[in-house]
């Protein structure tokens, strides 16, 4: 198989994976795959493909990282669709650690309890992260 071939499958295989995970650093990956497999398409060695793939993806990376802190969107979001919403404790995953399984939406979320936990099996989000909601009981 060319080389060009294997860059090209990593490249489709890197924007599979970002497409489950929505962060665009893989993206960024995949892109320098791409720029890699032209490189080797046009018939340069493979340490110019590799050090254009790596250049690329430093490059991307730092792009994707500053725009997200610049933006506040690196770290927590919330989502206001969520927020605010009741969900019911089902079993703990780490108690003293405050990781819960908790019934939402019609399915089981990890939750992570801020504050008080009490004996109420009644708890209100109060921000998403990833997905990963963090409740509270008030």
């Amino acid at each position: 198989m060319d080389p060009y071939l294997y860059w090209m499958l990593t490249a489709i295989a890197l924007v599979i994976v970002e497409l489950l995970s929505g962060t665009f650093y893989l993206l960024v990956l995949a892109i320098a795959a791409g720029g890699a497999a032209a490189l080797a398409y046009l018939g340069f060695t493979f340490g110019v493909q590799a050090g254009f793939a790596t250049a690329l993806a430093v490059l991307g990376v730092g792009f994707v990282y500053r725009f997200r802190t610049r933006t506040g969107k690196g770290g927590r979001s919330i989502n206001a669709i969520d927020v605010g919403q009741r969900v019911t404790l089902e079993s703990w995953i780490d108690e003293p650690q405050g990781l819960a399984r908790v019934h939402y939406r019609g399915t089981s979320w990890e939750a992570k309890v801020i504050g008080e936990r009490g004996t109420d099996k009644t708890f209100y989000i109060r921000s998403v992260d990833g997905s990963t909601l963090h409740i509270a009981s008030e």
